[in-house]
């Protein structure tokens, strides 16, 4: 029979991997807790209504011995024994005995107590049983044994006096509790699984949600996302966060691949100029000063390439925020002055005007080079493509403080980009017609992008009327003691 043993192993581990859920884990716990925590409370509001209960018998007893008492010092044995008859032929849970030195009844409601007891006659109050005279009967003493706590008191002249009361109340009260113990322990087991039943289709759904788009992701699917319940809790923030980081990959991935693809595309059209231009001169007879000439033109364009690609390992490294642990304070306003001041001869000698206005000051924290290579590939984007068709070129370079952000503008006067066009050049190796006359590879404005995006901030392209105007917002350092240090310059 190989096929019970089978079933048997596979329901021993069904068994096990059901124990090992975290909804049966947490439901166990919360069983335990909430158990332990029921039985605690009742048993001690049980223990503290116990011995207030006792304590007040206590103290009834002791009153009504000591009134008994005054009877009998006031009138004798025949005045306790009418108060004592009046007291027993009362309904309730009130017992008395008068017995002479003998221990023989003289009256009260109490048909038989142990000898041993009335003989002790210790003061202190101990439970005993009894046997009660049922009231309306011909001086017979009820079948039914019953307990409760006494009293014994001897008087003068040996004559014993016993007064308690009935624990009946005290034993129904316990019965109270162990019902309610019960009844607690059932509720709790009714809790515990309706916690298993939310835990398991609520949370644990929620967590398999996350688990299987996890796998779906792992397999290629970087589209796909965690879902999102929208209720606000722990499970949606994670499941943000998630997206957001699995977005952020995406981006990256998409980044790299479009680098891939650029590369393969603008970057072999120098190559093969390069290639063509190295067979013209080894064919063609051409003499050593032509082939020197060739071989000059050539590290010329082999520069280019490096610098391209070093643009393009920039941007990736900004995009990947691998430079931002070099981050220190900087004065931004002090940074523009200076890329001005470097600017203005190279603007005198192309014939275009520059003017810098800033704003001091404007402490950032940041890469002090690649915010001056941001600010100097605007300033050359503005030189190269920013001059009108007629008329004087101008560039404008100013500096002000916008809240909590610095704004950073570079405008010229030039024939700007269309509007339709200003998303498409922040792309890489994108040259719009007009620009493809003049030297560059189109990764200017990707690498600004990617500084000020590294830097926590944005940049914005608008008409500057006419002309391009480039607008950087960076966020400036919070109060403290860089910030300080550069009020006070």
């Amino acid at each position: 029979m190989p096929a019970e043993p089978a079933a048997l192993s596979r329901a021993a581990r069904l068994w096990t991997r059901f124990i090992r859920t975290t909804a049966v884990k947490l439901s166990l716990v919360y069983l335990v807790v909430f158990a332990g925590l029921a039985v605690f409370l009742i048993g001690y509001i049980a223990y503290n209504t116990n011995a207030l209960l006792s304590s007040q018998l206590d103290e009834t007893i002791d009153a009504e011995i000591r009134g008994l008492a005054e009877q009998y010092e006031a009138g004798g044995l025949r005045r306790l024994t009418r108060a004592v008859d009046g007291r027993a032929n009362v309904p309730g849970a009130s017992l008395y005995l008068l017995t002479d030195v003998s221990g023989n009844r003289i009256a009260g409601n109490v048909g038989d107590v142990p000898a041993n007891v009335l003989r002790a006659a210790s003061g202190t109050p101990v439970p005993v049983p009894y046997q009660r005279f049922a009231i309306g009967e011909d001086d017979r003493p009820s079948e039914v044994t019953r307990r409760a706590l006494v009293r014994v008191y001897v008087l003068p002249g040996g004559f014993r006096l016993l007064v308690g009361r009935d624990l009946a109340e005290q034993e129904r009260f316990r019965t109270v509790v162990l019902e309610a113990v019960r009844v607690s322990v059932v509720v709790v087991i009714v809790l515990a699984l309706a916690t298993w039943v939310f835990v398991n289709h609520r949370v644990l759904k929620r967590i398999d949600g996350i688990a299987e788009a996890s796998r779906r992701i792992m397999g290629g699917n970087l589209s796909e996302r965690i879902p999102v319940a929208g209720s606000g809790d722990e499970f949606d923030r994670l499941a943000e966060s998630l997206n957001a980081m699995l977005a952020r990959i995406d981006d990256l991935m998409r980044g790299l691949k479009e680098v891939s693809d650029d590369i393969a595309h603008d970057l072999k059209t120098p190559l093969n100029r390069l290639r063509t231009r190295l067979e013209t001169a080894l064919r063609s007879g051409a003499t050593a000063d032509d082939l020197r000439g060739e071989i000059g033109a050539t590290i010329e364009d082999c520069d280019a390439l490096i610098r391209t690609f070093d643009a393009l390992l920039l941007i990736a490294r900004a995009e990947a925020n691998a430079t931002a642990t070099a981050f220190s304070p900087v004065d931004l306003a002090d940074l523009v002055a200076d890329m001005g001041e470097l600017y203005e001869a190279v603007a005198e000698d192309e014939g275009v005007g520059l003017t810098v206005a800033v704003e001091r000051p404007a402490p950032v924290s940041g890469n002090r080079e690649l915010l001056g290579r941001v600010v100097a590939n605007l300033l050359d984007n503005a030189l190269k493509y920013g001059r009108p068709e007629t008329g004087a070129a101008q560039i404008c370079l100013t500096l002000a403080r916008r809240g909590p952000e610095a704004e950073l503008t570079v405008a010229d006067n030039g024939a700007g980009i269309p509007e339709s066009d200003r998303a498409r050049v922040m792309r890489r190796f994108v040259r719009l017609d007009s620009s493809r006359s003049a030297p560059g590879s189109g990764l200017g404005l990707s690498l600004v992008q990617a500084v000020v995006a590294m830097h926590g901030g944005r940049i914005e392209l608008a008409d500057a009327g006419p002309g391009l105007a480039v607008r950087l917002y960076l966020p400036l350092a919070t109060p403290g003691p860089m910030a300080q240090s550069f009020e006070t310059r």
